[in-house]
């Protein structure tokens, strides 16, 4: 476990680790795939299983429970797990785990404190996304939030000067498209709608989502490009922050109810599932997302949005007509284009290029190729819920 959190070379595993190259070629090749595999199923249920337990956990009849408590909770046994986590690593010392610590919070209180903006946001991004699940379809949330692609794009090239290739703009183009079609098709009636839901209250929240979502993405990238630190530390300060803010935020939005009614109010199994699920589940793609290449994260992106409006029809009774199909479909696809590498999308668009005509554009002398913005593990343009965990390199 240290040795994937500190950042994944075989350098970094630290003793007993044993890298890829130590092994046969073939035995390496192998074990490959298989971690593909798993990072695959793993990213596909965390993406899907999150946003469903939340809208069944929001819908069910009885008390329900205070949103703002279980962002608390969550980043509580997040912060506590990191700390176990970084306690292992240093062999069950506690005078070692302490001196660490001491050294790398207070001692670097720069550091530290550049994550207060990243986790305020985070905060503010996860409580917007139960108000959203809230008042939206399942399935229609999980099509709408990977506008977070596009805000995360757009970030990129206004704070860190980044270029994205005609097919990545023309894919976010095609992105927004379908986005636009569900949400259409969400406004016309698409289904029976419970009378406690506002779809418009919904489209606000997961909007403000993808936007925070986008913002703090690019701007925890760009403040921490050089630094050290293990993902279980980042994760533990990002917690720290969380735990305060969200408190904060408790006490704001919903703290006469939670002092009358009590913190723990409308808790049920099924809550508890889905406060476990926020904690560990980010940190549990932060693990397996270094095995995922830029197709495996768009593919199991896809396989999500799949899986949440089947899930959907038969949890929820939701309704798949024509004209969501279609804005599915087109925000799928545009996922998938996305998440091309630069060779692949150069051949698609030589190719395209070719039944029009020869292609004149050329990369102009020193500037860099077009990133892409899933390229670098840590990115959030393909990924789920809680993307304080995956971000942190």
């Amino acid at each position: 476990m240290a040795a994937v959190g500190s950042g994944g070379s075989p350098a970094a595993a630290g003793p007993g680790a044993v890298s890829a190259g130590a092994l046969e070629p073939g035995t390496a090749s192998a074990a490959h795939r298989r971690l593909k595999y798993i990072s695959l199923a793993v990213l596909v249920v965390q993406n899907a299983s999150l946003i469903l337990s939340i809208r069944y956990a929001r819908t069910l009849p009885g008390d329900r429970f205070f949103a703002t408590t279980a962002v608390v909770m969550a980043e509580v046994l997040k912060g506590l797990t990191c700390l176990l986590l970084l306690f292992a690593q240093k062999r069950g010392n506690v005078k070692h785990l302490v001196l660490f610590l001491h050294e790398a919070v207070l001692v670097q209180y720069v550091d530290t404190l550049k994550l207060a903006v990243p986790s305020l946001i985070y905060t503010l991004q996860n409580n917007l996304q139960y108000v959203a699940i809230s008042n939206l379809p399942a399935a229609t949330f999980q099509v709408t939030y990977q506008l977070k692609i596009l805000t995360t794009a757009l970030f990129s090239v206004l704070m860190l000067n980044r270029s994205l290739s005609r097919l990545q703009w023309a894919s976010l183009l095609l992105l927004f498209t379908g986005v636009a079609i569900v949400q259409a098709q969400q406004a016309g009636g698409g289904g029976p709608r419970p009378l406690d839901q506002n779809p418009g209250a919904g489209l606000a929240a997961v909007v403000a989502s993808c936007l925070s979502s986008g913002f703090a993405g690019v701007y925890f990238e760009k403040i921490l490009k050089g630094s050290s630190g293990s993902v279980w530390l980042r994760n533990l300060q990002l917690g720290l922050f969380g735990t305060a803010l969200g408190l904060v935020g408790l006490w704001w939005a919903e703290g006469t109810a939670v002092a009358r009614r009590g913190f723990f109010f409308g808790y049920t199994p099924a809550v508890w599932g889905v406060v476990l699920n926020q904690a560990f589940g980010g940190l549990l793609v932060a693990v397996v997302v270094k095995y995922a290449d830029n197709i495996l994260k768009g593919f199991a992106t896809s396989l999500s949005i799949v899986l949440s409006t089947v899930a959907s029809i038969r949890l929820f009774g939701f309704h798949v007509d024509p004209l969501f199909a279609l804005g599915a479909g087109l925000v799928i696809g545009a996922v998938y284009l996305y998440s091309l590498p630069r060779g692949a999308a150069k051949a698609i668009a030589s190719t395209s290029a070719s039944a029009s005509g020869p292609c004149t554009h050329q990369q102009p002398p020193g500037q860099p190729p077009p990133p892409q913005l899933s390229s670098h593990r840590g990115d959030l343009s393909t990924e789920p819920f809680l993307p304080k965990s995956v971000l942190v390199k």
